[in-house]
């Protein structure tokens, strides 16, 4: 179990906590849960002894073993990627590099060389004979390839770096588990194997994630930390949902029978506080007043965008929307990612584009959308589309000196009557409000960059949207916003996304890039027109590859 007593962290005027009380024990897996800044990345670093509090603490049982998601991929460049992962079991790590420091010295003793004997022990009961291939397998599980296994960090991309760290907090099968943003750079499969490799744990977790899907699927209970305070309800997201929603009315009505009451019982004492006959009742009510109590409810720190994205009637398009023919795109001489691609996507549709990292899902969306030139075949959009493209990291967007409304109203429509008050209030509804809009784009967060891609989206109107990982950086209130929004859209939404609920919730069609047979084999194209749901159930071989 670890503890957490009358925790209070403050930098600067604001404190984000204040004698906060918790406890994350029995096994549970908690969803630690909240908006982009309420600090539960903080509070994580502060259960984990990487952060001091300003007051309280945090004990944790005699003996349990914490084993942490470090987000310092580059900490371990000069490691073999092997050792990286042996690293998450620290007591079997130091016996193991203790025993082979004995060894390697020529000048050891009989008593080092016992004490090398005590700590092969020690090895053997961590399972260090079967550490590397058990390492191995946790690699292969969230596709680390056996290639790299035996090379050092430093030959591992970014981002899968942090795949790597993933397996590393979980090879040590600790008694406690701090997971930040677990599923970050992972793909649908891999998140889906994850989710199975948790809840086969017994460990305790804590869990910071913004995959709505991967916390109903994994978690047990939720922390939700809001009005400065962490409260636990039990059951996953869904169920938080529900008794969230369910508690905040409770606590609406009870208070407004409470007022009610005040106002009947005050009107009561005024009208009789001059009469004596009355005069004992009087003094009764107003001791009744004291006694009654309306809390007070907090400002939540939770903020839902506006979004709506609206389809002039008379740009709506008919039939097909693009027709691919014979599409092929590679960055390597010789080797396609795809090729012999052909692909009509009609009016309306919302197609999914989905399948491991790396496999080219950025590149196809690219392609169609017409900003990055094929090798081969062509893309032919109706007469009438106009699209709008969103890609996966817009940091290339923001170079300037601009601030957060002057590059919105460049990026208005001058065929439509959006004039400054139509910038100005599409921010506003983009939680953009005040001196925010006079932002400079440099100083953005990735949350707001992806904000200010919704904004220019709702001011452009296209019938045709091309997003590529649009719920990356969003906190869970503005995907839930975007994910409505996108339901209700009225044109056509071609997306990459790696978040199940939004595939799920939005696709009507799906299209998966999967590995060709042999290494260096272009993509193998599977387009089922259909929901995720039913694309599962209809692909056993998509399940078993998970």
């Amino acid at each position: 179990m670890i503890v957490a007593s009358g925790i209070a962290i403050q930098f600067g005027a604001k404190p984000l906590f204040s004698d906060v009380s918790v406890k994350f024990g029995g096994g549970n897996r908690y969803g630690l849960i909240g908006a982009n800044g309420c600090g539960k990345s903080t509070f994580m670093k502060i259960l984990g002894g990487e952060l001091e509090p300003s007051a309280g603490s945090v004990a944790i049982d005699a003996n349990e073993r914490v084993g942490r998601l470090r987000q310092d991929q580059f900490a371990f460049e000069n490691e073999r990627v092997l050792d990286v992962v042996l690293m998450g079991h620290a007591e079997m790590w130091a016996a193991m590099r203790e025993r082979d420091a004995i060894y390697a010295n020529p000048d050891a003793g009989e008593e080092e060389f016992l004490h090398a004997a005590e700590l092969e022990n020690k090895y053997a009961e961590y399972g260090g004979y079967t550490s590397e291939s058990r390492a191995g397998e946790l690699l292969l599980g969230l596709g680390v390839p056996t290639a790299q296994h035996q090379g050092p960090m430093s030959a591992v991309a970014p981002g899968w770096k942090l795949r790597v760290l993933l397996a590393q907090a979980l090879f040590g099968d600790p008694d406690i588990l701090l997971l930040d943003e677990p599923t970050n750079n992972l793909d649908i499969n891999s998140i889906r194997w994850l989710e199975d490799v948790l809840n086969q744990r017994t460990s305790t977790m804590v869990i910071i994630s913004h995959d709505r899907h991967f916390l109903s699927s994994v978690c047990t209970h939720m922390a939700d930390v809001d009005y400065g305070a962490i409260r636990v309800y039990a059951g996953n997201y869904d169920d938080y949902m529900e008794a969230s929603t369910l508690a905040k009315q409770q606590q609406q009505n009870a208070n407004a029978r409470a007022k009610d009451r005040i106002a009947d019982l005050e009107e009561f004492v005024r009208r009789f506080r001059a009469h004596k006959a009355k005069a004992r009742q009087a003094t009764s009510r107003r001791k009744m007043i004291e006694k009654l109590k309306v809390d007070d409810v907090k400002p939540s720190s939770r903020q839902y965008p506006y979004i709506r994205f609206l389809v002039d009637d008379k740009e709506k398009l008919h039939r097909l929307a693009v027709e691919a023919t014979g599409l092929a795109k590679g960055y390597e001489k010789g080797r396609n990612m795809f090729e012999k691609l052909d692909l009509q996507i009609e009016a309306g549709e919302k197609v999914a584009i989905i399948g491991p990292n790396g496999i080219g899902k950025t590149t196809l969306l690219r392609c169609i959308a017409g900003n990055l030139e094929a090798g081969a075949g062509t893309v032919k959009w109706a007469e009438k589309a106009r699209t709008g493209y969103w890609p996966q990291d817009p940091v290339d967007e923001f170079k300037g000196d601009e601030t957060l409304a002057e590059w919105l109203t460049r990026r208005r429509r001058s065929d439509r009557a959006q004039d400054e008050q139509s910038v100005r209030a599409t921010l506003g509804q983009l939680l953009f409000t005040g001196d925010d809009q006079k932002k400079s784009l440099k100083v953005i967060s990735g949350g707001e960059g992806q904000r200010m891609m919704i904004a220019k989206l709702v001011l452009g109107m296209p019938n045709v949207m091309l997003l590529d990982e649009p719920t990356n950086h969003l906190d869970m209130e503005s995907i839930e916003s975007l994910n409505t929004a996108l339901d209700k859209y009225a044109g056509t939404l071609v997306f990459v996304s790696h978040d199940r609920e939004f595939v799920s919730s939005l696709a009507t069609r799906i299209i998966e890039l999967r590995a060709g047979e042999k290494p260096g084999d272009p993509a193998t194209v599977i387009d089922f027109r259909g929901s995720y749901e039913d694309y599962l159930e209809g692909n056993t071989a998509v399940l078993e590859a998970a």
